[in-house]
């Protein structure tokens, strides 16, 4: 069977980006971001397919305009993010979904990421990064997953290493560590092809 995931933070500027690009090179996957908010030129997809440029990529359901929440985006660009729009796209292989923002953001007046998440079905690639408070918003974010019963395929730490944190949010949630990314000076196609090797093995 086809493997799809969905890559999803504990907050924003996380590396989702990053992550996603790594783990789509490593499944020979395809990508898609359903919702892209700002940086329309040259957003999440843009260095996705510069760092892995043999992966398809699926157009956005919604682009906006505004890098803002995606119901604030979307209601300054006069539209409503309505979730029976979104459908994962049909592929011959894997795909991986990159999320716009944690789990809570809200789409419009009334639904968030999570719905998004609950109606597209696939399991979800928690990324993680060390900052002070990660291990709260990491814990919750897992915990408001795990209280709807979604999947969760395990958890990738992206940044600088914090061993006792990491330690201690292992063992409470019990997740399997797919890959740690470090912090690296340059991303570009052969660091996100040596992190691919990393996280096939």
């Amino acid at each position: 069977m086809h493997k799809q995931y969905i890559i999803a933070g504990i907050g924003t500027e996380i590396g989702k980006t990053v992550c996603a690009a790594i783990v789509t090179k490593a499944l020979n996957a395809a990508y898609w971001k359903p919702i892209q908010a700002g940086n329309l030129t040259d957003g999440d997809a843009y260095w996705v397919k510069q760092w892995v440029p043999e992966t398809k990529l699926f157009p956005s359901v919604y682009a906006l305009n505004h890098p803002l929440s995606p119901h604030t985006a979307a209601e300054l660009d006069g539209v409503s993010i309505e979730i029976g729009a979104f459908s994962l796209p049909e592929t011959t292989g894997n795909l991986v979904v990159e999320l716009a923002g944690g789990i809570m953001v809200p789409l419009n007046d009334q639904q968030t990421n999570l719905d998004l998440i609950k109606h597209l079905g696939a399991p979800v690639i928690l990324v993680s990064k060390n900052y002070l408070g990660s291990i709260n918003h990491t814990l919750m974010t897992y915990e408001i997953l795990k209280s709807h019963q979604i999947p969760i395929a395990g958890i990738i730490f992206n940044g600088q290493t914090n061993s006792s944190g990491e330690a201690f949010i292992l063992n409470h949630t019990g997740l399997p560590v797919l890959l740690r990314v470090n912090e690296e000076k340059e991303i570009n196609s052969s660091i996100i092809a040596h992190y691919a090797e990393s996280f096939q093995r």
